[in-house]
């Protein structure tokens, strides 16, 4: 197993705390960011889109971290990650693809503009919009924690907690106001005693 895709890039990240809590190790390769450029015509094809984080897998290719890191718990038979009843996994898989959507969408501006620094981002009142849409987003997640006072989808930890906590990481490092989300604390520092938080989530990088 070889997984495509640098260690600072946030879904790549979320692949590697996934592997820590399945006892894997994939052989990784150093592609986009500073690295090799995934524009390369070798990584393209592998995989056309030219993102990261890619996974080889024996025969199989898979892109998008969210469904690599499903098929991995799939793959292991953690159904404590992944859920086998179709109503209890759906549930995770609702809030792994609120991330992928709603939550990103509210952070690109800001974190692109404040953090990454790049200058097609750097409209002030376009920033301000997005800290104020991912205010809201985190406001969300916080309310559904103070809910069920444990983990995302319940007392269980799950998946849709690794990738929420990535973006609960670079939420907290981005230069911006915030409101003080005492569930989201909470959970944080709940997730704190795992091994894959620590390495690949609240590891200094946003």
């Amino acid at each position: 197993m070889k997984l495509l895709g640098h260690a600072k890039s946030i879904n790549v990240r979320k692949v590697l705390w996934t592997c820590v809590e399945l006892g894997l190790s994939p052989e990784r390769d150093d592609w986009g960011g500073d690295t090799r450029p995934t524009s390369r015509p070798d990584f393209l094809a592998l995989n056309p889109k030219g993102l990261v984080p890619l996974l080889i897998d024996g025969v199989h290719a898979l892109t998008e971290s969210n469904t690599i890191c499903r098929y991995l718990a799939a793959r292991e038979g953690r159904t404590d990650l992944l859920p086998e009843s179709a109503a209890d996994r759906a549930a995770v898989e609702a809030w792994m693809d609120w991330q992928a959507t709603e939550l990103n969408n509210a952070w690109r501006v800001a974190f692109m503009g404040l953090v990454r620094r790049h200058p097609a981002y750097a409209d002030p009142g376009a920033q301000l919009d997005s800290i104020q849409s991912w205010n809201n987003e985190m406001s969300l997640l916080d309310a559904r924690l103070a809910r069920t006072d444990a983990f995302v989808c319940g007392d269980t930890f799950t998946l849709a907690d690794i990738v929420l906590a990535l973006s609960t990481n670079r939420w907290e490092m981005t230069p911006m106001a915030r409101p003080d989300l005492p569930a989201i604390e909470a959970w944080m520092d709940r997730l704190a005693s795992r091994l894959g938080f620590t390495t690949h989530c609240r590891n200094g990088i946003a």
